[in-house]
């Protein structure tokens, strides 16, 4: 046994054997099992997730660390942006993740407004969500969270980081642009540091210079989870609706698809269709007498 970058014990290899697969002993995952795969060099991947069924199926696949984020603006909801959605269209996706769920660390995202004014109010709102059933908060922004980070860590919620582009912040950013590049890789590690600091368990890089994001990785005790940061950071993350195909549509340039699901729903609701104007469905065997 040994002590941690953040001086908690910490697991041999032999004891805890992976993340993933069937010999694994962890039987919930926590926060500290992810600082220990940094620290081994395993890689995790993380997806998002607003609802009982994909929530079963991505525990089930062993993805240790699952997303509702508010992200689920534009992939539940319709908006056109993340900045639209509230605390209260939140929460109850995320009790539905956390009850259909039996290892893996469910983490919520604090949406736009409900932590920008302060520790007190960043607080408050992470307390509904970790009432809700989250094992973890994640809210966006470096160094000018670094009270609310603290706030949070020192009432016991652990808390994920969220740097580089931030969606929230689009309008300030002036839309979706790389960050990192240039004199700008010093502000980008910066707040990397500062959420580290602050007492994040984990910090998502998103859309930083592969580079950068690389030097992050190198020094920060804590693991990386990069979206469209290369392939250096300690983790991945993904919207699970552009990793498996279900919104259609130009991905962005870091989403790779791994299956094409609405082309799957697509033909199969075509299919059961033209079997009801058929009169093939309901057969006998589906009724009763």
């Amino acid at each position: 046994m040994t002590l941690s970058s953040h001086g908690a014990a910490s697991s041999t290899p032999d004891e805890i054997p992976s993340l993933y697969g069937p010999g694994t002993t962890v039987k919930r995952v926590r926060t500290r099992h992810l600082v220990e795969a940094k620290e081994r060099g395993e890689k995790w991947a993380m997806l998002t997730s607003y609802d009982q069924y994909t929530a079963a199926l991505f525990d089930e696949a062993g993805i240790p660390a699952l997303l509702v984020g508010d992200s689920a603006a534009n992939n539940v909801y319709g908006y056109e942006t993340t900045l639209q959605v509230s605390v209260e269209e939140l929460l109850p996706l995320v009790a539905a993740v956390a009850r259909s769920t039996k290892r893996t660390l469910v983490v919520a995202d604090l949406p736009f407004g409900s932590y920008e004014t302060g520790p007190a109010q960043a607080l408050e709102t992470a307390v509904r969500f970790m009432k809700a059933g989250a094992h973890a908060v994640k809210l966006e922004g470096g160094r000018r969270m670094a009270a609310q980070i603290r706030a949070l860590t020192d009432a016991g919620i652990p808390v994920m980081g969220h740097i580089g582009f931030t969606p929230q912040s689009e309008h300030t950013i002036g839309g979706y642009r790389v960050q990192g590049r240039d004199a700008q890789a010093a502000e980008v590690e910066a707040d990397a540091h500062a959420v580290a600091d602050a007492g994040a368990f984990a910090v998502v890089l998103e859309m930083v210079t592969s580079s950068v994001a690389a030097e992050i990785t190198k020094r920060l005790p804590i693991p990386t989870v990069g979206i469209g940061a290369g392939s250096e950071t300690d983790a991945q993350v993904l919207v699970w609706q552009d990793m498996a195909g279900l919104r259609r549509g130009k991905p962005p340039r870091f989403v790779k698809r791994y299956a094409d699901l609405a082309t799957v729903l697509q033909d199969a609701a075509k299919a059961y269709a033209d079997d009801v104007r058929a009169g093939g469905f309901p057969a006998k065997e589906h009724g009763f007498e």
